[in-house]
């Protein structure tokens, strides 16, 4: 293993978060949520964040905007989408490869939680904006 790929794997371990963790980052990151940080943010960092960390953020995105998803959940995802776009987090974004290690593992913590309400339609909408983005 060459040393690049024992820090990833080193950061990776440290930004998997318990309950309680995941609890805390969601929510840090609700008050810090707005949409136009969130856009600003996918838009800017796509291809360098990647479609592993921007996937999960639009299936979340698209879900919270949906009528049927209740208050607690969007309560979670727009805390997530918060931790995400928030420039102040467990790991600087700036740093290469490993900087969104953290954001992914909060996303995919709260998408685990609000799976239930991730829709064909919001994986189809977050699949279409990646596909222009990454086209």
């Amino acid at each position: 293993m060459d040393n690049e790929t024992g820090k990833i794997e080193e950061e990776q371990k440290e930004c998997q978060f318990n309950d309680e963790e995941l609890d805390e980052k969601i929510k840090e990151g609700a008050g810090k949520y707005s949409d136009k940080g969130f856009w600003r943010k996918t838009t800017k960092y796509a291809k360098k964040a990647g479609e592993k960390a921007i996937h999960p953020a639009l299936k979340m995105y698209y879900s919270a905007q949906d009528s049927d998803t209740p208050t607690w959940a969007k309560t979670t995802i727009y805390g997530a989408l918060g931790y995400f776009i928030s420039p102040v987090d467990a790991i600087p974004d700036l740093t290469p490869i490993v900087g969104y290690t953290d954001d992914i593992g909060v996303l995919a913590g709260a998408i685990g939680v609000v799976a239930t309400y991730i829709k064909d339609e919001h994986v189809e909408k977050a699949r279409e904006t990646l596909n222009r983005w990454f086209s």
